[in-house]
């Protein structure tokens, strides 16, 4: 088991009361101890509360992953990391 921390997110559409695809860096937290860094895409619920499918998030087309990956960029996660 693992809960994960998030460091960072970036939403793909922000319009009230809908489903927002997010791209996010987090940090897993496993029961023995360990971390591990890494990237997850998950859907944002109309309420704002995380819809968690066991790492499955249905990214709808390429340019969605695009858009939050440059938005990622933009928001320098990736500044001294390599890519």
């Amino acid at each position: 088991m693992a809960w994960v921390e998030i460091l960072h997110e970036v939403p793909n559409n922000i319009e009230s009361g809908e489903w927002v695809l997010c791209f996010q860096e987090c940090i897993y937290h496993y029961d023995d101890n360990t971390t591990e860094d890494g990237f997850r895409f998950i859907w944002r619920r109309p309420d704002g509360s995380l819809q968690a499918a066991r790492g499955q998030a249905r990214i709808p087309d390429s340019q969605s992953l695009y858009e939050l990956i440059d938005a990622a960029i933009q928001n320098g996660w990736f500044t001294g990391r390599n890519m």
